[in-house]
């Protein structure tokens, strides 16, 4: 595997790193959805959503797919899939730790 620049590791990262793209990335792990699909389940506005998926599809962890006037968004590959699925893995063996964190940043 190629070694990768640590500045692009911190940009695909940044994808991860707020709660609403998680609960996006939640919402899209096991099947692909539309803009208002993803807006009614993760509860926010419109305009909010379209800039966290730009965000998440800039950093290369979603792809968009246009078919008549929907475009449809999801996971890039089972790698991230598989990332997600680990991070819930590791959580929870380190909850404690987490939930006694000083610093949450949402």
């Amino acid at each position: 595997m190629q070694n990768l620049d640590i500045d692009h590791k911190v940009k695909m990262i940044h994808g991860f790193s707020n709660k609403t793209r998680i609960h996006i990335l939640e919402s899209i792990k096991d099947q692909e959805k539309t803009v208002s699909e993803i807006v009614e389940e993760v509860s926010g506005n419109q305009s909010n959503i379209s800039q966290h998926l730009a965000c998440l599809k800039g950093c290369g962890i979603i792809v968009g797919r246009n078919e008549g006037k929907y475009c449809y968004y999801s996971l890039r590959n089972q790698q991230i899939r598989d990332l997600l699925t680990m991070f819930d893995v590791v959580l929870a063996e380190v909850q404690n730790n987490v939930s006694c964190c000083e610093r949450h940043i949402d």
